[in-house]
């Protein structure tokens, strides 16, 4: 197998470590990049980090691309903005860089009410930057973070990638769909393929304190209320962080149909899960029960999600094999030695 250099945005993030990690084992040299914002605890994210060998004192340096300094034999960190127009092209100057995976975008649903801003800056512009540096920088392969989040309030499951995604719910949702749009416009005008991931509700350990899963956990062992919203009635095709990667990996590296430029893929577990049934494995793993509290729907949530993975199946053999119950054993595992 080739080598190749490969810039992974959002490293310190959730999907970020796991792919940079597993592209580190595969034998690929890793450009890491994240701003390292305090949208949750910093101190998660540098732990990530420290995983990759890449040390606080060292992550929190501000670089000069044009005397970047390598952290390790084959993995580099680099703490920058994806909208700051100026820096970003001097990273991809002053580098050899072979594919590019953008992970890197500000997330939440229901963050996105409170700070919009941020989702401009970030999933907007900051995506605007990466296409136009793989456009002058000749990169022939971007894949990008899109999200299950633009299907909206759909009933037409199992989501497909050819359904009509004209109708996003919340902010967050609506700047995904614009990357995609804009990445099917420079594949176009550029001749550079793109690879749009739609995630659906991922996660497992090391994983984002926003999310149900750490919500929830973190609130039956500290004797905590947990918020259940929709009363309950809600279904999630919640996906493991070890099939999420897979699927990332397999895009990103193996070859593709070329005659193809631009793609989307769902990437799930493709078995809904309702949410009270989710919270009872929780309990299970913890063996303790939760206290619940239930709330009305939040606005910009969606009741239900649910993959059809068929196209990524055929073309790339994505097989999900973690089930719910293995899954969250495994985050309760490694959320209690992580707080002690």
């Amino acid at each position: 197998m080739e080598t190749k250099t490969i810039l992974v945005t959002g490293a310190a993030g959730f999907i970020g470590f796991y792919v940079s990690k597993q592209l580190l084992d595969l034998g690929h040299n890793v450009i890491g990049l994240d701003n390292i914002n305090d949208y949750y605890d910093v101190n998660l994210k540098y732990a990530r980090l420290a995983e990759l060998g890449i040390q606080r004192d060292q992550a929190e340096i501000e670089l000069n691309m044009s005397s970047s300094t390598a952290f390790g034999d084959r993995m580099q960190f680099i703490k920058m903005n994806l909208e700051d127009r100026d820096t970003l092209p001097n990273l991809f100057a002053s580098h050899t860089i072979d594919l590019v995976c953008n992970l890197a975008a500000q997330a939440g649903v229901r963050y996105s009410l409170e700070n919009p801003n941020a989702y401009a800056d970030s999933n907007l512009i900051g995506f605007l930057n990466i296409l136009e540096c793989c456009r002058n920088y000749n990169i022939n392969r971007l894949v990008y973070a899109s999200s299950s989040s633009v299907y909206g309030n759909s009933d037409d499951v199992p989501f497909s990638e050819s359904a009509n995604v004209d109708h996003p719910i919340s902010l967050y949702a609506a700047t995904k769909k614009a990357n995609e749009l804009m990445a099917h416009t420079y594949s176009h005008l550029y001749g550079f393929e793109t690879i749009g991931l739609r995630f659906f509700t991922v996660y497992g350990p090391w994983g984002r304190p926003d999310m149900a899963m750490f919500l929830f956990t973190d609130a039956i062992i500290n004797d905590k209320p947990i918020k259940v919203f929709n009363n309950g009635d809600l279904s999630r095709d919640f996906t493991y962080i070890d099939d999420i990667v897979s699927g990332v990996i397999s895009t990103l590296i193996e070859p593709s149909d070329s005659s193809q430029l631009y793609k989307l893929y769902n990437i799930g577990n493709s078995q809904p899960v309702k949410l009270l049934d989710y919270i009872e494995a929780i309990e299970k793993a913890i063996d303790k029960p939760a206290i619940k509290d239930m709330l009305p729907m939040q606005p910009g949530d969606v009741k239900q999600t649910y993959a059809n993975v068929s196209k990524l199946k055929t073309q790339y053999d994505y097989q999900p094999k973690t089930d719910v119950k293995a899954g969250v054993s495994a985050f309760v595992t490694w959320y209690k030695k992580y707080y002690n």
